[in-house]
Formats: structure tokens, sequence, C-alpha cells
């Protein structure tokens, strides 16, 4: 197959599959899920061949040239957006598959008991995640302003849905996460509106070519950059992320931390990198910077001061979305140095790693409250006895958040550190030693639970708690893929270097 034609596939398999499961019903959804989701890693698979082979790749979707059609593009930093989604988003798939429909289904982070909600509908889970699939891919490859906003649309509907799924216990948190996601996308489109009255075009590549300094560019800017923030939930804009996360289904929550939120951070490399970063505006990745170092440390010291399981790994997002913003900062400050293309190699390599043990927590949360009920952290006693295919997991996935070795969240880490270096930003990397810090206490503090001695507790009781073994690997599998990226730095500058658009 053409390139192009691997571009059709991975967009058209997942929403194909989403449209199946959602016919099948709820006999049939997991089934057509699991196919879609085997089918669209092979898709995105094949696609990275072509670009590593080729270069970035393109096809032009009804035979209209842009601006007046839409034109679909896989360079470097897309190909491997696609790539971690697909990796960590079929594990996912795995877990769900035997995680809907068990006991464990009707616990949620804020249950004492399972069984106080039932997820009644959980095989929407399928086509609802599978449209979410489709979105984030449309949306790596869409090379318009307008399409990105649409994908972005349909991607924040989908989220709000999943989270949807944990029914009354989750509608608070649903409905903040939509009226969040529709004020980010009004302000987005405004900018997408002032940028095409002044360029007459939306096409990315286009826009480069006619950019100039101009009060209505620096006022899209503005807009669509604060549009993102919100969407990414970026400190101080993070405040609608934790109780979503935190009352989702164990398999949403990974899906929504581990990639759903990379969409809005996505789009801000893209304006900064190749748009607006080529404009004299050094105070923007200044400002990002900022607030990615304020990102790091709010959110590591919320998380130390959680009491349950999934909130604590909720706020240890917006300190890992931190991370992601000093790369971008740096990348987009230093121009076409090599400073910026570490900088960049390090934000997509944390953003992966993130993605791997980020999804993996989450899906031990899942076990875990399947075992116990509960997602109390000091009352988890023993889990490294009753569960040791999790309790390896977490802890595994600990070491890549925390950043040590041999992880690829260490040599993510690493890269940054080495960046802010270069270009002499002390502060960054005081934030990163003081951030890696804050997560190394919170995360041994959770892990510290699974060598403490359990209370003994009835044979029955254990009968009705019991996590299944199977979903189980599915973590542990996330959590190798986060060890594994130990070896990915040199690929990935591969991937980014043979796949960027000219």
């Amino acid at each position: 197959m053409s390139g192009g034609a691997w571009i059709v596939a991975a967009v058209a398999v997942p929403l194909a599959a989403a449209v199946a499961a959602l016919l099948a019903g709820r006999r049939g959804a997991s089934a057509a899920g699991l196919l879609g989701s085997l089918l669209g890693t092979a898709a995105v698979f094949g696609l990275a061949a072509a670009v590593l082979a080729g270069g970035a790749q393109s096809v032009v979707v009804g035979g209209w040239d842009a601006p007046l059609g839409i034109v679909l593009r896989a360079d470097g930093l897309a190909t491997a957006m696609m790539l971690m989604t697909a990796a960590v988003g079929g594990g996912i798939a795995l877990y769900a598959w035997r995680y809907f429909g068990g006991p464990h289904a009707n616990s949620t982070a804020q249950d004492a008991d399972p069984g106080t909600a039932t997820l009644r509908q959980e095989w929407l889970f399928w086509p609802v995640w599978l449209l979410a699939w489709g979105a984030l891919n449309a949306l790596y490859l869409s090379g318009d302003l307008f399409n990105l906003y649409v994908t972005l649309e349909l991607l924040g509907l989908a989220a709000v849905a999943l989270v949807a799924l944990a029914g009354a216990s989750a509608a608070a948190a649903a409905l903040r996460y939509l009226l969040l996601a529709l004020l980010g996308s009004m302000l987005y489109i405004l900018g997408v509106e002032l940028l095409y009255a002044a360029h007459q075009t939306l096409d990315l590549e286009q826009l480069r070519a006619r950019m100039q300094p101009s009060l209505s560019t620096g006022l899209a800017a503005a807009l669509m950059t604060t549009g993102l923030l919100v969407k990414t939930a970026v400190f101080p804009l993070h405040f609608w992320l934790p109780p979503a996360h935190g009352s989702a289904p164990a398999p949403v929550s990974a899906a929504l931390s581990a990639l759903v939120v990379k969409a809005g951070f996505y789009l801000l490399a893209r304006l900064w990198l190749d748009l607006f970063g080529l404009l004299p505006w050094q105070a923007v990745p200044t400002l990002l910077g900022l607030l990615g170092a304020g990102a790091v440390l709010w959110g590591g010291v919320q998380a130390l001061r959680q009491q349950r399981l999934k909130p604590m790994i909720a706020y240890s997002t917006v300190a890992q979305l931190g991370y992601l913003l000093i790369a971008l900062s740096l990348a987009a400050g230093s121009a076409t140095s090599p400073t910026a293309d570490d900088a960049l190699t390090a934000a997509v390599l944390l953003a992966a790693s993130h993605a791997a043990a980020k999804a993996s927590m989450f899906l031990c949360a899942g076990s875990l409250l399947a075992a116990y009920g509960h997602d109390r952290i000091d009352a988890l006693a023993g889990f490294g006895t009753r569960l040791p295919v999790t309790a390896t997991a977490f802890a595994l996935a600990a070491l890549s958040l925390i950043g040590l070795p041999p992880t690829g969240g260490f040599i993510g880490k690493y890269l940054l550190v080495e960046s802010a270096v270069r270009a002499g930003a002390w502060g960054s990397v005081a934030v990163v030693l003081a951030g890696s810090l804050l997560a190394a206490m919170f995360l041994f503090h959770a892990l510290s639970r699974a060598f403490v001695e359990e209370r003994s507790v009835p044979d029955a009781e254990k009968a009705q708690l019991a996590a299944p073994t199977a979903p189980q690997f599915a973590s542990l599998a996330l959590a190798l893929l986060a060890v594994a990226l130990v070896v990915a730095g040199g690929p990935l500058q591969v991937l980014l270097a043979r796949g960027a658009v000219p």
C-alpha cells in the first residue's frame, strides 16, 4: 500500500469499527472493538514504515487541493503521536475487554463498595472509544486549521461521553468537562476566523508562507493558544481534569489521561513550532515555560495531598503536562538550533512514556478497586501479595513517571535537562528535579502499601472482591512499554527528521 492509502486507513478503520461496534450491540461490541483496535494499530504501523522509507506522506481528500479541499499529512511528529496512540490504545482495549461486565465495572473512585454504581451501558465504551481513537488520528493528520477544529470537537465530545459512562456519580464532572471543552473550542475557532480573514487560507503550509506580524495575527495566536491551554488542562486551567479523570471507569481514565490530553499539546506544538514560532514573539514560549513550571510543582504538591489513588494519579497528569510545556518552550524559543531538535525529541518521548506509564497506572487502579472495593491509599495494605502482577506494573510505571533509569521517562527527562542546560534555562532544570522528587514522594508512598501486611480478610469477602488476572497483564504490558522506551530516543530522532515537512 502507498503512504496515502495508509493515511486513509489510519482514520477510516477506527471510525468504521466504531460504527460496527454500535451496530453489534451489547453482545458483539467488544469483538468489533478488539478487531478494530488490531486493524487500526496495523494501519498506523504501516504508515510509520512508509514515513521512515519515503519521508512525509500526504493525501488530498476528494481530489480538491488546498485551500479548497482537505489535505491529510503525515510527518514525523504526527506519525510519532499516532504510534503512541496505537500502542497505548491497544493495551487499553485489551484491558477493557475483560474489565467491563465484571464486578469491578461497578466501582469508581468515589465508591466505598463495588456495586453502588452500575454501568448498565458499559458496551457503549467501544463505539465511543473507537470514535475518539479515529478523531485522534484524524487530528494528528489534519493539515488545515479548520479540520483541526472539527477533529478536536469530535474528540472532545467523545471524551465527555466516556466520562459520562460512569453514570450519575460522574455527571457533574462530565458537565464541567463539556463546558470547559466548549469554551476552549470557542476561543480556538475565533482565532481561526481571524487568521482566515487576514490570509484567505487555513492550510498550514500556505499560512506558514504568508504569515506576517500584525494585530489580527497576534490576537488569533492569543485566542487559539488560550483555548488549547484550557483543553489541555494546563495549570492554572486544570481544575476540570482531576474530577473528570478520577470519577471515570479505569479504562476511560487511562484513555483520557494518557492520550486525549495530548491532542491539545500536539496542536500547541504545531502552532508554535510551525506557524507562530516564525514570528518575533519570544515572550510566548517563555510564558508557556512558566505555566509548565507551575504545573509541575502545583500538580506534584496536590498529588502528594491526595488520600485516594485515582485523584492522585489524575493530579500527576497535571504535573506531567508541565514537563511537555517546558520542552515546548525550549523548542519554540531555540528556533532551528540543535537545542530545538533535542527539546522536541524530549517532548515526544516524555509524552509517549507518560502515556504508557499513566495508562498502566490507571489500569492498576482499576484492578485495585476490584480487589479492595475502594482506592483509599492507606487502606490498600498488602496489594503486593494479593495482586503481584498489578504491584509490579505499578512499580515499573512509577519508575518511568519519576524519571529513574532504565525507563523512557528517564531518557526523556535527561534530554529535557540537557536542552535546558544548553539554553541556559537553569530554572527549568531546578523545576524538573523538584518535580521528580515530588513524584517520588507520592508514588513511593502509594507503592509502599504493597509491602504492608494486610489485615485478615474473610474468604467470603475475598471471593466477592477479586480482580481477574488477565486484565492485569495489559497494565503490565503498558508498564513494560514505558520501560522499553529507554531505547526509543535514537529511532525517534530519525523519525522526526525523515518525516519533517519541508
